[in-house]
Parts: structure tokens; C-alpha cells; sequence
């Protein structure tokens, strides 16, 4: 019998930013525009060097952050699949645009490569500040979607599920990652393009005379025709009624933008990721994420071989938040330690989920350093 050629997975030696342009490149992203800004510089030269060489592939460098962002809400609405990457500083001059994206539901996904703040802060040095300024930054009450990655590989895997989710949910979606995720260097897999899943927008399914732009849909997710597809198209930042026409009705501004949440809301379970480690028999759990989820889970191990029942949870999706999974940790453990690089961004998260049931404690740096295995290892002893 003849045995099927086994197929090998391409492997190559990459820092964050190149896996998070090559997972770009596998979910299907045919446009980027940014604007060079440390620590991200290296996803736009990359898409630079290879988006052009894929089929209807478009590279643009903009003369800004501002103009980058509009590139690509524009892209995305002529039926584009859209990136864009800067850090903390681009990433401040893009929020007024990042509310327009929300309010027309431009599925987009935005890096933010984050570094020491505020203003031009630390360039080259990591931190985890932009954590609030990504769910609370564009002014209006809006939801996001916000994900996060430690690991090289979790930049391939991060970059395409939130492709996939920014399609689903016809919804901007924001990856966060850190100056050290993002230039730590691994051996990662390629995947093939028929393992991964990846999703495109709904289409119209009705003729273009009948079409509603941001019509009711039972997921709350209006099928998104593109701009020259022969649909009507009507582009506003107003608050606008089901044709896109705007509206200061008070009936119609409260369908849409209780719509626009429930598209998310109602699917908590399937944009909620987190990862578990010894966490099924623990007394003391670790809330990380980023770079810092590396040290915690080396620290974990440590505190295992000592004796101690420790366990991490990893948060890859930062909003909304893992309310379930933070509170049966509140329930089950006597303390939990949540290290951060800033001030306390995530902590008061998990302080407002645990509602005083729990001993919470906080371990914060802003210095531009890493929280190292050993730092955390004694907070846990």
C-alpha cells in the first residue's frame, strides 16, 4: 500500500512582529496602511515586502497615524480585508478614528505594539499602559473587542482570530501586544491555509433595490455589501437609522446602538479566550497577560516544584472582560497575585469582578523593565 506523502510545516526563526504579519497574510488581510513608529516599525516593513506580492495585495505608508487609519477604514468598506500597526503615541492619534470604524462597523484589525508612557515615554522599552486607553480611548459609549498575546506563536494565532472576529462581527478589533513579545525571537510553524479558519464578512442576500445597510439581523450583524458592489452604500459618523441615513430619533439611535453591543454581548462565550495552567487543584492563581504571562508561567512551575498550589490564567482576550473564568478563580482560591507593567490596569478588573471575596494582590513595574519569573515567584511565597 502506498503510504501518503506526510505533509512538514514550514518552520522559520521570527520575532513577534513577523508572526503577526504572517498570520495577517493568512487570514486573508489584501491591505495595509501604516506609519513607522518603534516598536512596531517591523510589521509594516514586512507587509511592505510581501503584501505587494500577493494577489490584489495594497501596501501604503501614509503621512500619518491619523491617515493610516483612514486608509484603512476605507479599504475595509470597499470589501477589503484591513490591518493597520503603530504603538502608544499612533496609537493615541488614531482614536477618534478607531470611534469612526465602530460607528459604521468597518471590520478592521489595529496592532498596538505597546512601549513606555505617556507622550514619546520610553521608545524601545516595553510596558503594558495602553490596556484602558484600548477598550475606554474613542470617546462615546462603544463596544471593542481587545486581544492579547505572549508568545510568538500566539502573534500568528492572536493576529488571525482577530481577523476573524473583526469579520464576524463586523466590529474594529484591537491586538495588544509588548515592545518584548513583539521582538522576542522563536521557532515557529507555518500553518497550512486548509488547517486554519478563516472568515469573510456576510454578504448581501438580497437583491440591491431591497438592501439595508445596517439592517436588524439576528445576530445583530448587518451583511456588509462593498462600496461598488452595486449596493447602496450611505457613510456616516452620525448616529444613522437602518439605511445609514442619520437619525436623531431617540427610537432609532436606541436600536442602533443597543444593537451594536449586542452583536458582542450576545456572544460573550465565543470571543471570551483564555488559557488555564494547574489551575484545577489551585490555592493561588496568577492573572497575566503579554510578555508577563511568560514570567508567571516559569514562576508557576517553580512554586509547583516548592509545593505550592499555584495556577495562571492567561488572558488572550483583554475586552470584554473574562468575568466567568476571573470569578471562579475569586471562588476558588485564597489569594491572587496580578502582575502587571503599569499602575494596575487589569487589576482593577479582577478587584471589581472578585467583589471582596478574595485576597487580591498586585505586582507593578514602570520602569521599562520586565516582571521577571523570580519577582513573581516571590510574590507568591
Amino acid at each position: 500500500m502506498a503510504h501518503r506523502r506526510r505533509r512538514k510545516r514550514k518552520e522559520i526563526f521570527a520575532q513577534g512582529n513577523e508572526a503577526v504579519a504572517q498570520g495577517a497574510l493568512l487570514a486573508g488581510c489584501t491591505f495595509y496602511a501604516g506609519y513607522p513608529i518603534t516598536p512596531s516599525t517591523e510589521i509594516m516593513e514586512i507587509m511592505a515586502q510581501r503584501l505587494p506580492r500577493t494577489e490584489d495585495g495594497v501596501f501604503l505608508q501614509m503621512e500619518d497615524e491619523i491617515a493610516s487609519m483612514g486608509a484603512a477604514i476605507g479599504a475595509s468598506l470597499t470589501g477589503r480585508k484591513a490591518m493597520t500597526a503603530t504603538s502608544g503615541p499612533g496609537f493615541s492619534l488614531k482614536q477618534e478614528l478607531i470611534g469612526y470604524a465602530c460607528m459604521v462597523e468597518a471590520p478592521m484589525v489595529i496592532v498596538n505594539v505597546m512601549r513606555g508612557g505617556p507622550s514619546t515615554g520610553l521608545p524601545t522599552s516595553p510596558a503594558q499602559g495602553d490596556v484602558q486607553m484600548a477598550r475606554w480611548g474613542t470617546h462615546g459609549d462603544h463596544p471593542i473587542i481587545v486581544l492579547s498575546a505572549s508568545t510568538v506563536p500566539e502573534c500568528l494565532e492572536m493576529t488571525v482570530v482577530a481577523f476573524n472576529m473583526a469579520e464576524k462581527y463586523r466590529t474594529p478589533v484591537i491586538l495588544l501586544i509588548d515592545e518584548v513579545t513583539a521582538h522576542t525571537r522563536e521557532k515557529i510553524s507555518i500553518p497550512f491555509e486548509d488547517e486554519l479558519e478563516v472568515l469573510s464578512r456576510m454578504q448581501p442576500a438580497v437583491p440591491p433595490e431591497w438592501f439595508k445597510p445596517y439592517a436588524e439581523a439576528a445576530r445583530g450583524v448587518p451583511a456588509m455589501a462593498a462600496i461598488g458592489q452595486g449596493y447602496r452604500c450611505h457613510v456616516t459618523g452620525l448616529t444613522h437609522d437602518q439605511m445609514g441615513y442619520p437619525t436623531s430619533r431617540p427610537d432609532e439611535v436606541n436600536e442602533f446602538m443597543t444593537r451594536l453591543f449586542r452583536k458582542i454581548d450576545n456572544y460573550y462565550h465565543d470571543v471570551l479566550i483564555v488559557d488555564e495552567y494547574q489551575l484545577e487543584d489551585a490555592e493561588y492563581a496568577v492573572v497575566a497577560y503579554g510578555c508577563v504571562a511568560r514570567s508567571a508561567h516559569h514562576a508557576v512551575d517553580q512554586a509547583r516544584a516548592r509545593g505550592h498550589k499555584v495556577g495562571l490564567l492567561t488572558l488572550k482576550t483583554l475586552f470584554p472582560f473574562a468575568r466567568p473564568a476571573v470569578e471562579k478563580l475569586c471562588m476558588q482560591c485564597e489569594h491572587i497575585l496580578v502582575p502587571e507593567m503599569n499602575m494596575g490596569q487589569i487589576s482593577r478588573e479582577v478587584k471589581r469582578v472578585n467583589n471582596g471575596r478574595t485576597r487580591i494582590r498586585t505586582l507593578n513595574r514602570v520602569d521599562g523593565q520586565i516582571i521577571t519569573p523570580s519577582e513573581i515567584l516571590k510574590a507568591i511565597l
